[in-house]
């Protein structure tokens, strides 16, 4: 990862500091139904408030494509950033101009401001200069704890970091420093888990863990296809028939990489897609032509232990099976529970996310066990794929 200032190397009492948070939470009939994202990041706004800082938060909502939506309105959210800070949060109706200009004026030391979205300006997704210079007139300086936004290059993003002397915030460090330790830096042997229904969204991030890691397991309906690139026959089961050739690419790539992959030895079967459905366990070369996989077998993950019990670092991204669904969950809470332990007792660092990934270790109860689990989503994708994250480097003025 590149160097980076953190809140220890700014000084911030009577300053006004321009925080970028992503508050784009989950919303029904105008409440925060989902916190997680806001107390993530909740810790930088305190630490900024306690030393003194005037804090002006600035977020996107959702898409409303350049224009107000009032139903956008990240008015709402301010009542939950207060609820978890603990201390008011005052709210100005737009992030540029004479509104949100008076509205920092009225601050003192310690107090929190929530600007509106954004995205109700053009300038912020196009990462418009002028529209970035509108945002800094309102801070001394520029801390961005937005991971989950890192991988856009928005005036709010990237362009604000170039403006304004820059830090990273809390969950922001926490998290580069848990990527760095999990992929450019780790202690090996290193495995990567890489779960999901298709090879086709994640052909980036395979060629890039297939030539950094020593074991690429790979689980979910895309190992059916790896299975159809290696003369298996899969019934019924989802896979992408147009990807077999990507498959044997990267089955080529870790043999003469040297990275081990493991792929299905068992799985379980099914006639129909449904709860509490009919299932039994086969080996690969035993699936019938009306059934499908849904999940992995028990020798599957036999073997998954036995190779995590060789493991130091472990990244993981997408489930077994269709974990949404008994008795299909079994492969992946297994294998996530087996994880876990292996983190408790010091022998494993474990660092998880994108996509499904949260919900299936939610589903396995194990979420607090791993690590470090990241609910950034498209970011954590792009850094798993190896590429630059602009709200990253801008912090790194590179």
């Amino acid at each position: 990862m590149a160097d980076y200032k953190t809140l220890d190397d700014i000084e911030v009492r009577g300053k006004r500091v321009l925080v970028r948070l992503d508050l784009n939470v989950p919303m029904k009939d105008g409440k925060v139904t989902d916190a997680t994202r806001i107390e993530r990041q909740a810790p930088t706004v305190r630490e900024l408030s306690e030393k003194g800082a005037r804090v002006i938060v600035l977020s996107h909502f959702e898409r409303p494509g350049g224009k107000v939506v009032p139903e956008m309105s990240l008015k709402p959210v301010a009542a939950a950033l207060a609820e978890v800070l603990k201390r008011p949060v005052a709210f100005a109706d737009d992030c540029v101009g004479p509104v949100a200009e008076a509205a920092v004026d009225k601050l003192s030391d310690g107090d929190v401001l929530l600007l509106e979205n954004t995205r109700f300006h053009k300038g912020e997704e196009k990462n418009d200069p002028e529209f970035a210079k509108a945002l800094a007139a309102n801070g001394d300086i520029y801390v961005n704890d937005a991971f989950s936004a890192a991988h856009r290059a928005h005036a709010s993003t990237e362009g604000l970091a170039h403006l304004l002397p820059s830090a990273a915030g809390r969950s922001m460090e926490a998290e580069l420093s848990h990527l760095a330790k999990a992929l450019d830096k780790p202690e090996r042997p290193l495995m990567a888990v890489v779960g999901g229904a298709k090879i086709s969204s994640k052909i980036a991030l395979l060629e890039n863990l297939v030539a950094r890691v020593n074991v690429l397991v790979i689980g979910g309906a895309m190992a059916n296809t790896f299975l159809l690139a290696q003369g298996h026959a899969i019934g019924k089961s989802l896979a992408e028939k147009d990807q077999v050739e990507t498959a044997q690419r990267i089955l080529a790539k870790a043999e003469t990489g040297g990275a081990m992959v493991l792929l299905p030895s068992d799985v379980v079967v099914a006639r129909e897609f449904k709860a509490g459905a009919s299932s039994r366990i086969v080996g690969i070369a035993d699936v019938d032509e009306d059934e499908m996989i849904l999940d992995v077998g028990p020798r599957t993950i036999q073997a998954f232990g036995r190779q995590l019990d060789k493991t130091k670092t472990v990244v993981w991204n997408g489930p077994f099976g269709a974990f949404e669904i008994p008795p299909f969950d079994r492969g992946t809470t297994s294998a996530a529970k087996a994880v876990a332990e292996r983190t408790k007792d010091g022998k494993l660092l474990s660092v998880a996310g994108g996509g499904d990934t949260v919900a299936a270790l939610a589903h396995a109860g194990v979420v607090d066990d791993f690590t470090y689990v990241s609910t950034a989503g498209g970011a954590f994708l792009e850094w798993l794929e190896g590429r630059t994250l602009p709200g990253v480097a801008a912090l790194a003025g590179k």
